[in-house]
């Protein structure tokens, strides 16, 4: 099969197009013949070395694909669905293995693109939002890097599950009209971010903020929450550490969590799935969309980790892979 990988850490140029052997599954596992794939933030940074140690390998978090092989010990999946899966080999690959738990059927008339783009922000989403941020109908959620794939996905999911004002924030004015159009009240830059979001709730704070960048914007945004207000962190973008005072959160009754998609996925694959359905099925009834998205073929993947490092892309960025 062909795939891309990266043999050692560094620019995008050490993404190679090579040949490599088609991978066998084991017990409880599926072959996926995949399709489409997404390309994350996090493949950028396992690719400079900053996530995980060693060889990076094959990249890739998730796909849209058909199974072609089943492990033994597997039940409710057959050869021919066509899936999204979590990949456990990468899936910047023609063929990717997969734990059979983190593997779902998906519907026809559910576009290729769509289902690629969908898996990693859908149930991330809905996890930050449903399980782990407990949002309730009519409170304020502000969403950082509203103009990413997850971050549009946040807002429009958090309209869905009855958010009372949405604020997103961008590097950039000129980021903001997707997360406006897919269901953003305010979108602002994080430049006077306190005061800004002071002002559009009238004093009262976010309730529930959703953060993937970590550092000073943690920092900051903890001081925007209301009382019993709930900040949830998943990532680390910015690339350094937020600092939180215990101070500022008993008298408060304010909170701090965290949520991990990737420790999820190995440690309690199982939770995913009880959500699987749900997930899906906002995508396939179109209340998840996915308009801007930039597809590249497999063999060009530097470029599309270049255009997503650039950060001028606001929305998915795919790999084609195979029709």
């Amino acid at each position: 099969m062909r795939a891309i990988v990266a043999a050692t850490t560094g620019s995008p140029g050490v993404l190679e197009y090579k040949t490599m052997t088609v991978p066998e599954p084991s017990a409880g596992e599926v072959r996926i013949r995949v399709l489409k794939a997404s390309v994350h933030f996090a493949d950028i940074k396992k690719r400079k070395g900053t996530k995980g140690s060693g060889a990076p390998g094959i990249l890739g978090l998730d796909a849209v694909g058909i199974i072609d092989k089943l492990g033994q010990d597997v039940k409710g999946l057959r050869i021919g669905d066509r899936v999204i899966a979590f990949a456990k080999t990468g899936a910047y690959a023609e063929y990717a293995i997969a734990n059979a738990l983190l593997v779902y059927p998906i519907a026809d008339h559910v576009d290729t693109a769509v289902a690629a783009a969908c898996p990693v922000p859908s149930f991330l989403s809905f996890m930050l939002l449903e399980r782990v941020g407990r949002l309730s109908k009519g409170e304020t959620v502000l969403v950082h890097a509203a103009s990413g794939g997850t971050g549009l996905t946040l807002i429009q999911l958090a309209r869905k599950l009855g958010a009372g004002k949405i604020i997103g924030t961008v590097s950039s004015d000129q980021k903001a009209a997707l997360p406006m159009e897919l269901g953003a009240d305010h979108c602002i830059t994080y430049d006077n971010l306190s005061d800004s979001v002071q002002k559009l709730t009238d004093g009262a704070g976010a309730d529930l903020i959703l953060d993937s960048l970590a550092g000073t914007v943690m920092e900051e945004s903890f001081t925007c929450l209301a009382p019993y207000g709930r900040l949830v962190n998943y990532g680390n973008a910015s690339g350094t550490a937020g600092f939180i005072k215990t101070s500022d959160v008993h008298a408060s009754c304010r909170s701090l969590l965290g949520f991990s998609l990737g420790t999820t996925r190995k440690k309690r694959p199982e939770e995913l799935n009880r959500i699987a359905d749900q997930v899906i099925g906002l995508v396939g009834m179109g209340d998840i969309t996915f308009p801007s998205i930039q597809e590249f073929k497999l063999e060009d993947a530097n470029k599309a980790h270049q255009l997503m490092e650039s950060r001028k892309h606001a929305g998915k960025i795919l790999l084609h892979i195979t029709d």
